[in-house]
C-alpha cells in the first residue's frame, strides 16, 4: 500500500523499498498550460556541477543510464527510471522538478503528483494542487538525497523563474538555443512491451521471466516498478503538453481544493497543519463563502433562485452531498490515517502508530485521551540523579512510557500540537513544551548564558539523534531565522536549533527607575548562529 506523503515528510529509500531500480511518475496539468518536467543530478554542494546529469527532454538519460527520462504513460504526465545502486558517488541529490513553459503560473494547476514505484507496486505518493503556490512558474516536486542512505523527501517548494532561472539556480549555464534538428523516431527502450501489440512481449533485460501470456491479459509491469506503456507509445523527444488526458493505468489523486479566486493570495498552510487542507469553520458555525460568490443558505433553508435541477420544491437545501444522517454529520471528523507513525488529527491532537518502527514513546504523564490495540504503559522514573538535575533546574518531566501495537491519541490542555522530526541533528525545548518523543532520541538539560526561558531560569531540554520530538505551543507560532540581530522574548520562545548560540540581552539603564513605568521589555534572549539555524516563537508569553 502506497504511503501519502505530505509537504516535508522524509523517508529512507530501504524503509519504503528493498529495491533500487525505481520508477518516478510526475502528474501535473493546467488549462492551457504547457511543462518542462526535469531531473538535476547535484554534487555535496546542491550544484550542477556536471550538467550530463541534467535529465530533460534533450537530454534523456544520464551517461551511465542510472537515470532515463521516459515520457508520459500510466497516468503519469512525465516519467522516469532511476537505478540508485549505478548512480556515481560524485551525485549526492536528484531533485525534480516541473516548470512553466510560456505563460502562465503554479497557482493554475489542478491536482497533481510526484510519486514511486517499485516491483511494480506504488510504494509512496506525493499530491499537491495549485492552492499551495501563487505566482511562482516552477516547483521543485521532491528529491532523492544521500545522507548515509538514498532518502525521499517531499519538497513542494515553488521558485519564482522558469527553467532557465532554476538551472541558473543549480549553477548550471543556459545555452543559446538553435534550431532543432530533425531527429529520427527513438526506439523503446529495452524494458518497454515491443510496438506489435499482437507479438508475443519479450523477457525484460533486467526482470524476472515473464508468465505466458493469456488472451487479453494485460502485460506484466517491469521488475523495477514502472507500469507498463502502451505499445504505440515512445520516448518523446519534445517539452510535455500538459492536455487532459484519461488515466492508461494506476491511479490519479482525487482533486484538490481549487486555485483562490482572482486577485486574491491563495491561503497558506499553517505551521503543523497539512498542506493543500483548508482550514475549518468553527464546529457549529458557518464557513465564509469566497470573494465573488454567494454565502450557502442556513441548513434547511433555500437560497433566492437557487433550485438543483430534479429536485423537488420544498426539499431543504442544507442536507450534505454525501447524504444526510449521521454518518455524513461525522465524516468530516474521522480518524486520519497517512501511514506515518506521526500522524496530525488536527492541530490539537496527534496519533503515534507504536506498530511502525519498533521504538517506544516516551509521553508526559496523563497526556493520553485514547487508544487503540494492545498498548502498555508504564511509569518513566528519571533515576535520582535525574530528579536532582530536574528539580534544580526546572526541567523535569513526569514521563509515562507507551509500548506495544497500536495507536495513541495524545494531546493536552488544548494546546497546539507540533510533530518536529530529527535525522541525526538537535534542536533545544523547554521541557514545558515537550508532549512526547521517541525513545530513541537522546536528552539532557542543557545551560544557557542567561536566565528566563519558559520553565526555567538557566536551563532548557536538548534532544538529538533519530526520531521525532512533539512540541506544543499557545496559539500557532512563528519560525525565524537565526540572524545576527535575532532577539526573542525569553517568556514567548518555544525552541531552537541547537546550533545556535543563545545569550542574555538586557535593556536596563541605570536611570530607568526614575521614570515612572518602563516597557516590560527589560530581558530578551539574543540568537546568534550559522545559516539554517532557526528559533520558534508562540503567539504567548508565560
Amino acid at each position: 500500500m502506497a504511503r501519502e506523503f505530505q509537504r516535508g515528510h522524509k523517508a529512507k529509500i530501504s524503509d519504503l523499498t528493498p529495491g533500487t531500480d525505481l520508477y518516478v511518475g510526475v502528474q501535473i496539468a493546467g488549462p492551457g498550460l504547457t511543462f518542462d518536467i526535469s531531473c538535476f543530478g547535484l554534487d555535496a554542494n546542491e550544484q550542477l556541477s556536471d550538467d550530463r546529469y541534467f535529465i530533460f527532454f534533450n537530454q534523456p538519460k544520464s551517461p551511465e543510464e542510472s537515470i532515463q527520462l521516459l515520457g508520459a504513460q500510466a497516468g503519469d504526465t512525465e516519467s522516469f527510471r532511476v537505478t540508485l545502486d549505478r548512480i556515481p558517488a560524485n551525485i549526492h541529490k536528484l531533485s525534480f522538478t516541473a516548470t512553466v513553459d510560456g505563460a502562465g503560473q503554479m497557482s493554475q494547476v489542478g491536482p497533481g503528483y510526484i510519486r514511486i514505484v517499485a516491483g511494480g507496486e506504488e510504494v509512496v505518493r506525493y499530491a499537491f494542487n495549485g492552492s499551495e503556490f501563487t505566482t511562482e512558474r516552477a516547483v521543485m516536486l521532491g528529491d532523492f538525497y544521500l545522507k548515509d542512505a538514498w532518502r525521499f523527501a517531499a519538497v513542494g517548494q515553488g521558485f519564482d523563474g522558469g527553467l532557465d532561472a532554476l538551472l541558473k539556480n543549480f549553477g548550471g549555464e543556459v545555452a543559446e538555443e538553435e534550431p532543432a534538428a530533425p531527429q529520427p523516431q527513438a526506439a523503446a527502450p529495452s524494458f518497454a512491451p515491443p510496438a506489435q501489440a499482437a507479438a508475443p512481449a519479450p523477457v525484460p533485460s533486467f526482470g524476472a521471466p515473464a508468465a505466458p501470456q493469456a488472451p487479453q491479459a494485460p502485460q506484466p509491469a517491469p521488475s523495477f516498478g514502472a507500469p507498463a506503456p502502451t505499445p504505440q507509445q515512445q520516448m518523446h523527444s519534445a517539452p510535455t503538453m500538459a492536455a487532459p488526458m484519461a488515466p492508461l493505468g494506476g491511479t490519479v489523486p482525487p482533486p484538490g481544493p481549487a486555485p483562490a479566486p482572482y486577485g486574491q493570495p491563495s491561503q497558506q498552510p499553517q505551521f503543523g497543519q497539512i498542506p493543500g487542507q483548508q482550514p475549518a469553520a468553527p464546529y457549529g458555525q458557518q464557513a465564509p463563502a469566497p470573494y465573488g460568490q454567494q454565502a450557502p443558505a442556513p441548513y434547511g433553508q433555500q437560497p433566492p433562485g437557487m433550485q438543483p435541477p430534479g429536485m423537488p420544491h420544498g426539499v431543504p437545501q442544507g442536507v450534505p452531498q454525501a447524504g444526510a444522517g449521521l454518518q455524513a454529520a461525522l465524516q468530516p471528523y474521522k480518524e486520519t490515517a497517512t501511514g506515518q507513525r506521526w500522524t496530525p488529527q488536527n492541530q490539537q491532537l496527534m496519533r503515534v502508530d507504536l506498530t511502525m518502527g519498533g521504538t517506544p514513546v516516551l509521553a508526559r504523564q496523563g497526556s493520553m485521551v485514547m487508544y487503540q490495540g494492545k498498548v502498555d504503559f508504564s511509569y518513566k522514573g528519571a533515576g535520582f540523579a535525574g530528579r536532582i538535575v530536574g528539580n534544580s533546574t526546572g526541567q523535569e518531566m513526569q514521563l509515562m512510557r507507551c509500548t506495544g501495537r497500536g495507536q495513541v491519541f495524545l494531546a493536552e490542555d488544548g494546546s497546539h500540537l507540533h510533530a518536529i522530526e530529527l535525522q541525526g541533528d538537535g534542536i533545544c525545548v523547554s521541557a514545558e513544551n515537550v508532549l512526547a518523543f521517541d525513545e530513541s532520541l537522546q536528552y539532557e538539560v542543557r545551560r544557557i548564558e542567561g536566565h528566563g526561558i519558559p520553565g526555567g531560569a538557566l536551563f532548557t531540554m536538548q534532544f538529538q539523534g533519530t526520531g521525532t520530538v512533539v512540541i506544543k505551543t499557545h496559539g500557532v507560532p512563528v519560525v525565524l531565522p537565526v540572524t545576527p540581530t535575532t532577539f526573542a522574548d525569553c517568556n514567548a520562545v518555544v525552541a531552537w536549533s541547537s546550533a545556535s548560540q543563545v545569550i542574555i540581552s538586557s535593556q536596563v539603564r541605570l536611570r530607568r527607575n526614575a521614570y515612572p513605568g518602563h516597557s516590560g521589555e527589560t530581558v530578551n534572549l539574543q540568537f546568534r548562529g550559522t545559516p539554517g539555524n532557526f528559533i520558534v516563537v508562540q503567539p504567548y508569553e508565560v
